[in-house]
């Protein structure tokens, strides 16, 4: 794990010059937000103590102008030919040995891993969640050190019912928005899962995270890496994201 994530917090504490939270999820908002179609290769290697290690791969195509994405598995051999295919609200499953398309929800696992369908999506974050206060009525919003790095740690929670965790607490660089840290936690205060990332990429003045670890604090020892590699922002067809060209790649 980066060093730089796995420091120990420092110099807790309210700060009075910290910016607003709205801001800072809308500076996050607008650093990811894609400003072009996008295609990639993703390689999720998740490890789980009973299990062992499992390695999944896919192609990965994605536009936000109408919330479309399709996730094509290239590997393993158990998975390789089905996908993925969300267009607005719908999002259907396409399994290669009966060459079917199921309608799924979007918290589906997505080749029986810890990732969802919704993991995958462009949500805006400040859609989701809302700044959370104290009793006196003060967004919960610090200056640390996360390792050698200035951080705003602030804490949100859930304004609309579909989201994967109701509370979150993220670290963000005071330097530059963009998030190293978030902590996710259950309705009942738990803490479910811990995510770091690891690595960016600048693609049209725009922050891609490129390697991410998510870490169950539930069931110790399972935990998964994100890895993104072969990014293009070639305008996509309109015809990718449809089943027909999902079953296409798949012959």
């Amino acid at each position: 794990m980066n060093k730089l994530l796995t420091g120990v917090l420092l110099a807790a504490g309210v700060s009075f010059g910290a910016p607003p939270i709205d801001s800072l999820l809308s500076g996050l908002d607008e650093l990811y937000r894609q400003v072009s179609d996008i295609k990639a290769e993703v390689t999720l290697t998740q490890q789980k103590t009973d299990q062992g290690a499992k390695k999944l791969e896919m192609i990965y195509y994605r536009r936000d102008s109408d919330k479309s994405f399709l996730i094509f598995m290239t590997g393993p051999e158990a998975e390789k030919g089905n996908g993925y295919l969300r267009v607005g609200d719908n999002f259907w499953m396409y399994r290669k040995n009966t060459r079917t398309f199921q309608h799924i929800n979007r918290d589906e696992s997505i080749g029986g891993s810890d990732a969802h369908g919704d993991d995958f999506e462009g949500r805006l974050l400040t859609e989701m969640y809302e700044p959370a206060v104290d009793e006196n009525g003060k967004e919960k919003i610090t200056e640390e050190m996360l390792g050698k790095i200035p951080v705003y740690r602030f804490e949100v929670k859930a304004k609309v019912n579909d989201v994967d965790y109701p509370k979150k607490v993220y670290w963000v660089r005071k330097d530059q928005t963009v998030m190293l840290k978030e902590a996710a936690y259950s309705a009942s205060g738990s803490l479910m899962q811990t995510a770091y990332f690891l690595s960016f990429t600048k693609i049209k003045g725009r922050l891609i995270p490129v390697k991410q670890l998510f870490v169950d604090e539930f069931e110790k020892g399972n935990k998964t890496i994100v890895e993104i590699a072969g990014i293009s922002t070639k305008k996509l067809d309109d015809e990718v994201f449809t089943k027909a060209y999902l079953e296409n790649l798949s012959k």
